[in-house]
């Protein structure tokens, strides 16, 4: 029995995916709406597999359900589930900052000055594809530096409940953004695990109520669903 060709099915459905949650957090796609397997299909110039796939993951991701010969529904998102997200992502993220600032070798850390001068001018371009692109990268040499892959894969999971494409739209966030890796650079570079876990700690967690913020004002998230209280500090 031969293995099957993985290699002959390209990530299509997570691009997919990647393009739906895109479209919920900016509020195209909004709660209560219905996403047609057969007309995204043919809007993006691709047959209806990788599209069922997409929202198969999307369903076990909370952001949408599916009903019977009524195809998939838009859920709602809740300023509760942003924080939530933000909460874990802080933890998280923190222990692998923390676990990097140890790790960390001259080579990598000369990698990820270079990735965040980089991030700078894309911010200062506003590049948003280019920004959030580089912001990714940035956060996963911090997370292999951290040398512990299963957590790593962990803060991948998690990563994508949160709207990455957002954030460089935000008011404020550029500036804040660049602060915050600065801070968890020189921690870095200190290799003060401690120092490490607080910054980014703090970076990730920061980002929740201007995010609430955005989402309610563009009608994706109600304004009632606002956290009783704001993420976590360290």
């Amino acid at each position: 029995m031969t293995a099957p060709d993985f290699a002959a099915r390209p990530q299509l459905s997570e691009d997919v995916a990647r393009f739906v949650r895109k479209r919920i957090f900016d509020g195209t796609y909004a709660a209560g709406a219905y996403i047609r397997l057969d007309q995204l299909a043919e809007e993006l110039g691709i047959s209806v597999t990788p599209v069922r796939e997409a929202l198969f993951v999307l369903c076990a991701e909370g952001l949408i359900a599916q009903q019977p010969r009524r195809g998939f529904v838009v859920l709602a998102v809740t300023g509760r589930d942003v924080t939530d997200v933000a909460r874990v992502q802080a933890h998280v993220g923190g222990e692998l900052a923390a676990r990097a600032a140890v790790n960390i070798t001259d080579d990598q850390l000369r990698e990820l000055k270079k990735i965040q001068a980089q991030l700078e001018t894309a911010y200062a371009g506003d590049d948003d594809e280019r920004t959030v692109r580089l912001n990714h990268e940035f956060h996963r040499a911090i997370n292999i530096a951290a040398d512990s892959p299963k957590l790593a894969q962990l803060m991948l999971q998690i990563t994508r409940y949160a709207p990455e494409s957002v954030f460089p739209t935000i008011e404020g966030w550029p500036a804040q953004s660049i602060k915050d890796h600065r801070r968890v650079l020189s921690a870095l570079e200190q290799h003060d695990g401690k120092l490490a876990r607080i910054a980014m700690s703090e970076h990730l967690a920061a980002g929740a109520v201007p995010l609430i913020n955005h989402l309610i004002a563009r009608g994706v998230v109600a304004e009632e669903s606002r956290p009783v209280s704001g993420p976590f500090r360290h």
